[in-house]
C-alpha cells in the first residue's frame, strides 16, 4: 500500500488500506464513542450554532481544558486532545470520538472527564446535554444545522434515497465502540459475529421510544431510522457471511456505494451519486483526469453506514446513546466478546446458524420488540442473557485490574438488569411517560441530563 498521501491510488491499494489495520494482540486497543443532544435549560430547545450560549460558544468554552480547537471555513467545528476529538454531527450533536485505549478503567475516566468538562461549560451558558437515541420533542425543522460543507452535500442528496435520512442526520444519537483485528481471517471472525449480533445490542442500549412528544411504536427509534436511510450504504451486508469474504470483498462493496464528496483544502465537492471507479480511473468531470489519494478513500470510507463499519478497524454501530454507565458498557460488551478466543468462538455459536432472512427480521424487530423479539426460536432476551456471560467470561479472562484491583466485568452490571428483567431501557422511559411523566415528555430533559 502506498504510503505517500499524494500519489494516485492503485487498485491495489484500496483493500491494502484496510488491511494496514491488522496489529499483534499485544497492540489491539479499544475506542469508544458517543454523541449526545445539546438543549437550552430554560426552554427544552435545541442550541444553534451562533450565539453566546450556542455550540461555538461550547467548543470555545472546552479549550481551557486543553483540547485545540479544529477550524473549517473560519468556524470552530470540533475540539483535539491527546489522541483524543469532539466533534459535530450535523444538527449539533455533541460526540467524543475517545483514544484507543487498553482497558474499560481508561475509557470510563475519559468519558468522566469530558462529561465534567461539558457539564461545566454548559452549566455557565444555561445550556444541558442529554443522552438518548432520537430527539423525544423537536421536529426535524426545528433543529439547527451546523456549518461543515459535507452535512450540506449531504443533506441535498438524503432525500432521494430514503424517507428518514434527514432524521438519521438531525434527530438521532448513539454510541460506538471501536475494535482492531490481528490478521484478515481474525477480521473475519470478527465481523460475522458482530454484524450478526449487532441486534442484540440494538435492544439491550433501546433508549428511544418518543418522536415528538409521544411514543413512536418503536423502542429504538434511532434503529428504526436506519431502514430507511439509504440502501445503498447502510444494513446488515449480506456478503459479509459468504465465502471467500475478506478485505478485497469489503473494498468491492464501498467501490460500488455512490459518494457524497472530495475535499480539497476547506472546501467540499460535491460529487453526490458519482462513482469512485470512475474516480479511479479519471474520469470524473468534476475533478477532470484527477485520480483518488489516500484521503479521498478514507473519506469515502467513512459515508458507509452498515451496522458494523470496517476501515482500519471495525465499529459496532448498534446501540442507542444513554446515560455514562452505558456508554461504558458498550466497548465492555464487545471487547469481551471479541478479544478472547472462547468468547469469540462461543458468540459465534448463538448465530452461526441464523439465516439471512434471520438477520434482516431480528434487526427490524429488535428495534420495534426490544428483548421480546425472537430468531431462530428463540427469545432475544435469552440470546441477550448469554451474551452478556460469554463477554463476562471474556473480561474475566483478560485480568485487566483497577487501581482498585477490581476486573472489567462490572461495566456490565446494567446489562444484567436488563436481561433479567427484559425491560430495555425504553421500556422504562415508556413506564415513566405513562406514570408520574403524566405524558409530558420534558420531564426527561430535567430528569435524565449529563
Amino acid at each position: 500500500m502506498t504510503t505517500d498521501p499524494d500519489r494516485p491510488l492503485e487498485p491495489a491499494d484500496l483493500a491494502a488500506y484496510l488491511a494496514s489495520g491488522c496489529k499483534p494482540k499485544a497492540r489491539w486497543r479499544v475506542g469508544a464513542e458517543h454523541e449526545k443532544f445539546g438543549f437550552r435549560q430554560r426552554s427544552w430547545a435545541p442550541v444553534p450554532y451562533e450565539g453566546p450560549d450556542g455550540i461555538r460558544a461550547m467548543l470555545q468554552g472546552l479549550t481551557r481544558f486543553g483540547w485545540s480547537p479544529v477550524m473549517e471555513t473560519g468556524h470552530i467545528i470540533g475540539l483535539e486532545k491527546d489522541g483524543a476529538s469532539v466533534s459535530l454531527e450535523p444538527g449539533g450533536q455533541f460526540e467524543l470520538s475517545g483514544a484507543p485505549l487498553e482497558d474499560m478503567h481508561q475509557i470510563c475516566a475519559e468519558t468522566g472527564r469530558h462529561l465534567e468538562e461539558v457539564r461545566a461549560v454548559a452549566d455557565e451558558l444555561g445550556l444541558g446535554f442529554i443522552g438518548l437515541g432520537f430527539s423525544p420533542l423537536w421536529r426535524r425543522e426545528e433543529v439547527p444545522v451546523m456549518p461543515k460543507g459535507r452535512y450540506d452535500i449531504m443533506r441535498a442528496y438524503m432525500p432521494k434515497k430514503g424517507g428518514l435520512g434527514l432524521d438519521m442526520m438531525l434527530r438521532t444519537c448513539t454510541v460506538q465502540s471501536n475494535h482492531d483485528f490481528s490478521d484478515e481471517a481474525d477480521m473475519v471472525a470478527k465481523f460475522r459475529v458482530s454484524l450478526a449480533l449487532q441486534p442484540v445490542t440494538t435492544a439491550l442500549f433501546a433508549n428511544s421510544p418518543f418522536v415528538e412528544g409521544r411514543p413512536s411504536g418503536f423502542l429504538s427509534t434511532r434503529a428504526n431510522v436506519w431502514t430507511d436511510t439509504d440502501p445503498d450504504r447502510t444494513g446488515m451486508l449480506d456478503f459479509v457471511f459468504a465465502e471467500g469474504f475478506g478485505f478485497e470483498a469489503y473494498a468491492e462493496y464501498a467501490l460500488n456505494v455512490p459518494m457524497y464528496f472530495a475535499k480539497r483544502g476547506d472546501e467540499y465537492l460535491d460529487l453526490s451519486g458519482c462513482s469512485f471507479r470512475a474516480f479511479m480511473r479519471g474520469e470524473l468531470s468534476e475533478l477532470p483526469g484527477e485520480r483518488p489519494r489516500l484521503k479521498d478513500w478514507n473519506d469515502h470510507l467513512t459515508t458507509l453506514f452498515p451496522e458494523v463499519r470496517l476501515k482500519t478497524y471495525l465499529e459496532m454501530r448498534g446501540a442507542d446513546a444513554g446515560p455514562w454507565s452505558r456508554i461504558c458498557a458498550l466497548p465492555a460488551l464487545w471487547t469481551g466478546v471479541l478479544y478472547d478466543d472462547q468468547a469469540l468462538a462461543a458468540a459465534w455459536d448463538l448465530c452461526r446458524n441464523w439465516t439471512s432472512e434471520d438477520r434482516v427480521r431480528l434487526r427490524a424487530d429488535a428495534a420495534r420488540l426490544g428483548l421480546k423479539a425472537e430468531v431462530a426460536g428463540r427469545p432475544l432476551q435469552d440470546i441477550a442473557r448469554d451474551l452478556v456471560n460469554i463477554a463476562r467470561g471474556g473480561l474475566r479472562r483478560r485480568g485487566r485490574l483497577s487501581g482498585g484491583f477490581v476486573d472489567e466485568t462490572g461495566y456490565l452490571a446494567e446489562l444484567d438488569a436488563i436481561v433479567e428483567t427484559g425491560l430495555t431501557p425504553a421500556e422504562r422511559l415508556l413506564q415513566l411517560y405513562h406514570g408520574p411523566w403524566a405524558g409530558d415528555v420534558t420531564r426527561a430533559f430535567q430528569e435524565l441530563a449529563y
